[in-house]
């Protein structure tokens, strides 16, 4: 017996060893992807903290990781623990030290200000003009702020200036603003890690105090950008100016609201932020005009190395692209993939691997850590992730579609650009839902007309366009590029105008993204049939909103809007309210439209207040300045300060409270009203501001006589 049972332990032993041998052989090459993976866990796990952590935090663990790496590298399952555990630390460092290298938030004047700053450069609006402002001095002999100031321009001001020009304005500006509510995207932590200081719009015309050219490449670049897009409004006026200033230079402020809805509602609005798609049509262009001009010389294609001299031709013009535009996130990731496309097709190597978009990862992670938890990184990887692996897996169905006459051809192309759209877009939904509150339904068939269009007809026109600028011959390739716009503008407006166009989706926690994104990753990177357990996980994390229900309640930070959860949301607002945070809550909550609230709607409200039961529990809401009836109630909101309405011990939230700790969110879930506030949330980090000070004035109370107001408004 006992040897029957030692027989079958050994099977066993050599079966599990057989198993793991195969899996080993059958994903070999396949966990070096994986480390970009445990670098983004590092990233996200440094922002998710409430508080700084220790300044050697991340050398530590990264130095533990190294000795644990050096003491285990012949095991293979060590090796591999100790690169995760050093990838992971590496990009929890790579956050400490981008937020130790960026400038400290600095306070900003309260009241209108006289601003004499240098231009670095000149947004071009819908309706005006905004700039940005450097070496801002609030006074002749203040010291200069070290962050950006940007300032819309007066309507009436028609000054010229570009970049480089001293100028003085009288404008009104504030910090970046909070949150919209706990969880919402982070406005100040992206100015905080961009430079900016503060944002605003001037009261008076400028006045140009001196005119100067750029100094520095970047400030110089600034103005070549400035000039190509003031060209190209010039030449197409109206929507197709503003959307041919996008393509050509990156800027989308000229876009009219309702056009970047129109793309947006129609799933096209990756054509307005460039990336991929047009870092690739700028480079394949490059790549094939120049073996074109090679090939026109019979000694030149006989003896000359043409297809390393037009990746080179590739690589710059892609380059000059890239600075053009921007330099942005998405940009720098499709640049540094597309190069490795370029140089791959060189050497003869595969053009796209997991390997090269892993590389990119790791590279935009050590530059940009910040952006590893924005929107744009997200969507943009998890697209890129499921183009190579999807493409991968159908390769042996779409070699079927190869040969044969033009009609087999071209159905071969309407496939593969469906597919693209399919797989890009079903990719990143998820993210564009966390962080838009919304999915496109017809995003496939909006594609399949625009992107064509967009790659053989628009792109190479602009770029032909930009060559014949400095000759003023421009409007050859502008006008023909404006009538491609058009055709991509009606695109958009028709297919967003479709019913259910888009569809509102509950917002998913920041774990559940997560979680979806650890599904994604397992699915795409993985090659044996292993990877079919990231399915469930991607499952889960999208269900994620089932467990983590909207609020009941939230309060704007400064208490001018208030929204109460029935059947929809009701929301009480108050003159002044901001639009940014009326859109941010439609957009984020739970797929359920705010409805202005009015008398007796819903049905627990009058003129005065409502009263919200659930779970037994109680909440007023009190619309203005009132006695309220305290009795039973577990918590009092209050638009007003509201801070000795009720008898001591009432939990209150009011406006001097969100005015400390930010937006706050409620729900009515457990034995008590749970509280989280923007602050709470947040924690205390670099980019989140001290609660502010009380001023030192009258406050703004009704009927204040001398005799009730503090010592230090008395003085």
């Amino acid at each position: 017996m006992q040897q029957a049972i030692a027989a079958l332990g050994a099977f066993q032993a050599t079966w599990l060893h057989v198993r793991w041998q195969s899996w080993v052989e059958a994903e070999r090459g396949r966990f070096v992807p994986w480390l970009s993976v445990c670098m983004g866990g590092g990233v996200v796990a440094y922002f998710d903290l409430q508080a700084e952590p220790n300044a050697w935090a991340g050398a530590a663990a990264a130095l533990s990781a190294s000795l644990a790496l050096v003491i285990g590298w012949r095991a293979p399952v060590g090796r591999a623990a100790a690169l995760a555990g050093l990838f992971a630390a590496l990009g929890f460092l790579s956050g400490q030290f981008a937020t130790w290298r960026a400038l400290p938030i600095e306070p900003l004047p309260t009241r209108a200000a006289i601003l004499t700053g240098t231009v670095r450069g000149v947004d071009l609006l819908p309706d005006g003009r905004r700039v940005t402002l450097s070496d801002v001095r609030l006074e002749p002999d203040a010291p200069p702020l070290a962050r950006l100031v940007r300032v819309r321009l007066h309507r009436l001001d028609m000054a010229a200036m570009g970049a480089g020009d001293r100028v003085q304005v009288r404008a009104l500006i504030r910090p970046p603003s909070p949150p919209a509510f706990p969880g919402a995207w982070d406005l100040q932590r992206d100015a905080f890690f961009s430079g900016l200081g503060g944002s605003g719009y001037a009261l008076n015309p400028s006045e140009v105090l001196e005119r100067a050219p750029p100094r520095g490449s970047a400030a110089t670049l600034q103005g070549v950008r400035d000039w190509i897009a003031g060209r190209a409004m010039a030449g197409l006026p109206g929507s197709s100016g503003a959307v041919a200033a996008t393509l050509l230079t990156g800027t989308t402020t000229a876009i009219a609201q309702g056009d970047r809805e129109a793309f947006r509602d129609s799933g096209l609005a990756h054509l307005l932020a460039v990336a991929g798609l047009h870092i690739g049509i700028v480079m394949g262009v490059a790549m094939g005009a120049t073996r074109l001009l090679l090939a026109l010389s019979e000694h030149a294609a006989l003896h000359w190395p043409t297809k390393a001299m037009a990746a080179g031709a590739a690589l710059a013009i892609g380059g000059a692209y890239l600075l053009l535009t921007g330099a942005h996130l998405p940009i720098m990731r499709s640049f540094a993939t597309a190069s490795l496309v370029t140089l791959g097709l060189v050497v003869g190597r595969r053009a796209l691997s997991l390997r090269g978009l892993a590389l990119a990862a790791v590279a935009l992670m050590l530059l940009s850590p910040n952006e590893a938890v924005g929107a744009s990184f997200g969507m943009s990887f998890s697209a890129v992730l499921a183009l190579i692996t999807g493409y991968e897996a159908l390769r042996p169905w779409l070699a079927r579609l190869h040969g044969g006459g033009w009609g087999r051809r071209i159905m071969s192309h309407v496939v593969a650009l469906v597919l693209t759209s399919l797989l890009a877009g079903t990719a990143s939904a998820p993210f564009g839902a966390y962080y838009f509150g919304h999915f496109q339904l017809y995003f496939i068939v909006a594609n399949v007309a625009a992107v064509p269009l967009t790659a053989f007809w628009v792109m190479p026109l602009g770029l032909l366009a930009l060559l014949m600028m400095p000759l003023g011959f421009e409007s050859l390739a502008l006008v023909p590029m404006g009538w491609g716009i058009d055709g991509i503008l009606w695109i958009g407006r028709t297919v967003s105008a479709w019913p259910s166009a888009t569809l509102p989706v509950p917002h998913m926690p920041a774990w559940g993204l997560c979680v979806f994104s650890l599904g994604l990753a397992w699915l795409g990177l993985w090659r044996s049939r292993l990877r079919l357990a990231g399915v469930p996980v991607m499952l889960a994390g999208l269900l994620s909103p089932l467990v983590a229900p909207a609020p009941d309640i939230l309060v704007s930070s400064e208490a001018r809007l208030i929204a109460i959860r029935a059947d929809r949301y009701y929301l009480m607002s108050q003159s002044g309210a901001s639009k940014f945070v009326r859109e941010a809550w439609q957009n984020q909550l739970a797929a359920r439209p705010l409805v202005p609230m009015r008398t007796g709607e819903p049905a627990f409200c009058d003129a005065n207040a409502c009263r919200v039961q659930r779970n037994g529990q109680q909440v007023m809401i009190l619309r203005g300045r009132m006695q309220p009836d305290c009795g039973g109630i577990d918590l009092l909101v209050s638009a007003e300060p509201a801070r000795d309405e009720c008898p001591a011990g009432t939990p209150y939230v009011d406006r001097f409270s969100v005015w400390r700790e930010g937006a706050v969110a409620i729900w009515m879930t457990g034995p008590a009203p749970r509280i989280l506030s923007d602050r709470t949330y947040r924690g205390d980090r670099p980019w989140v501001p001290g609660p502010p000070k009380p001023r030192r004035s009258v406050p703004n109370l009704p009927m204040a006589t001398p005799d009730e107001l503090p010592p230090a408004a008395a003085e």
